[in-house]
């Protein structure tokens, strides 16, 4: 079975060495861990499993989620074209990039340290170089490349985007216009699914599962990601 013209693949890169040394990583450009490999070779074979094909496929500039989907499309067999682009890497964590977040938690506070993670306006101290973004800010850079590059291509093309926890919440914001982005969680290594209707209006989103349990029950153990293991895996 071939996936619907109208379908969307979104999926987060697997864990990173920083995610799994509870580090702020932003667009420090660090490499797959070991589970963050099997995660995105789980991920093509599902994908595979589940009948999916794709005409192309788009990534940040980072080389975890350019690993991922690259292990991904290794597991399914394909050989597709890959765009990449600075629009879809993860928000910039201006002072807070390689520290550790139970150290920063301990300097700044808990709730400050959240609200610079969850908050949508609100954003870290810059760093020497004057950067740091907040989610609005991660928003309006994916916006121009959603709707000049990857929307328009939807209808013709199967496509798989493979990125960061902030700009796939950018882009949940910008295909489901009412959705608040602060709290949902995307889980890594999971596939999730858009389906729209012939003009390019989102009818539903769902994680992929295997035959053994269901997205839903995913999503639902997903949730409570961020306050189980509170270092956020950004």
């Amino acid at each position: 079975m071939k996936s619907s013209e109208n379908k969307l693949v979104i999926i987060r890169h697997g864990e990173s060495i920083w995610n799994k040394e509870n580090i702020f990583t932003g667009w420090i450009d660090v490499e797959l861990s070991e589970l963050g490999i099997e995660q995105a070779r789980n991920a093509g074979k599902l994908l595979k499993e589940k009948g999916f094909n794709f005409d192309i496929g788009y990534t940040s500039e980072l080389k975890r989620a350019i690993d991922t989907l690259n292990l991904i499309l290794e597991e399914m067999g394909e050989n597709i074209p890959i765009k990449k682009s600075w629009r879809l890497n993860e928000r910039h964590y201006g002072l807070l990039q390689g520290k550790n977040k139970d150290t920063m938690r301990k300097i700044y506070g808990e709730d400050k340290v959240q609200e610079w993670r969850r908050g949508y306006e609100a954003k870290p101290p810059e760093d020497a170089d004057g950067m740091s973004e907040s989610l609005k800010d991660t928003e309006q850079r994916v916006l121009p490349y959603w709707e000049e590059e990857i929307k328009p291509k939807i209808k013709n093309n199967r496509i798989i985007i493979s990125a960061h926890g902030n700009s796939i919440r950018a882009l949940i914001k910008i295909i489901s216009s009412q959705e608040k982005i602060e709290k949902i969680e995307i889980p890594v290594g999971i596939p999730m699914i858009y389906e729209f209707d012939e003009d390019i209006r989102p009818l539903k989103r769902y994680f992929l599962s295997n035959n053994n349990l269901d997205w839903q029950l995913i999503y639902d153990i997903l949730i409570i990601y961020d306050k189980w293991k509170t270092r956020g895996n950004n």
